[in-house]
């Protein structure tokens, strides 16, 4: 997916920024799935200068940005730079391009700024945490800028940019690992039903047939369960309500999701 959208954006922009957009991102979220909390110390801020370059280059044209090494000016001037050249811009052809470059893109990134500069000197004496909830929001914005950025500059066909969209937006499942198409569930000894459901809830949208499954639970974990497939799905199904056959595909039904989010079984 990384590849596509690099092969997309470095059409328009400089290969170096590109580059150095996607490291950012795969590091914050890397770190962040694998229950480092604070992304926004170190990956958040490279995203964001990473991505006011590309818009630098997206108003002014290609090239035309601040050097890799030299400092950006303050967010508050890139701000009202983006906001006012905007109109004018020889790249951006449409209200909507401009008002995205010139404004949500750039307001989305202050968000991360703000917080990776200012949230941990504003943290209360209230017994709460709040780095969960700051490090979730920082990578929510993050999956929100590259789908933008891939929805404005993508150079596959729409449908392939619309897919990797929802990818980027979609729900992250820390216990699946993905190898090419292949889903790999990392946590050992659940039960069949739980094996199932996971699995699921990784392919919310498409579904998965029982040949799907079969091949995606390790054979040694079929033999060691006491229940067969066709039974867990039928009690899944019909018993529980937890997933729907829709005659070709299964698929994890909200009682399903809630009951797998309630147990923590999608955290490694």
């Amino acid at each position: 997916m990384l590849d596509v959208i690099r092969n997309s954006l470095k059409q328009y922009f400089d290969e170096t920024v590109v580059n150095e957009l996607l490291e950012a991102y795969q590091e914050a979220v890397n770190r962040f799935y694998r229950g480092d909390l604070g992304p926004h110390a170190v990956a958040g801020g490279r995203f964001c200068e990473a991505v006011f370059r590309i818009l630098q280059e997206a108003i002014r044209g290609q090239s035309n940005f601040t050097p890799i090494g030299s400092a950006l000016p303050s967010i508050d001037t890139l701000m009202g730079q983006l906001a006012t050249d905007r109109i004018n811009s020889p790249m951006l052809f449409h209200p909507w391009q401009q008002d995205s470059v010139g404004l949500h893109i750039p307001r989305a990134l202050r968000v991360i700024y703000d917080i990776r500069n200012n949230r941990d000197a504003a943290h209360l004496a209230d017994g709460i945490d709040p780095n969960q909830q700051d490090a979730t929001l920082i990578i929510c914005v993050m999956d929100w800028v590259m789908a933008e950025l891939l929805r404005l500059f993508h150079n596959v066909s729409a449908d392939e940019a619309h897919q990797i969209v929802k990818t980027l937006i979609a729900r992250k499942i820390p216990v699946v690992q993905k190898f090419g198409e292949f889903p790999k569930v990392l946590k050992p000894k659940l039960i069949l039903y739980e094996e199932i459901l996971i699995l699921l809830y990784d392919c919310r949208e498409r579904g998965a047939t029982i040949e799907d499954l079969r091949s995606w639970i390790p054979r040694e974990a079929l033999l060691r369960f006491s229940s067969t497939l066709e039974y867990a799905l039928r009690h899944l199904e019909e018993e529980k309500r937890f997933i729907h056959f829709d005659g070709n595909c299964y698929k994890i039904t909200i009682t399903g999701e809630k009951y797998i989010e309630d147990k923590g079984l999608l955290a490694l």
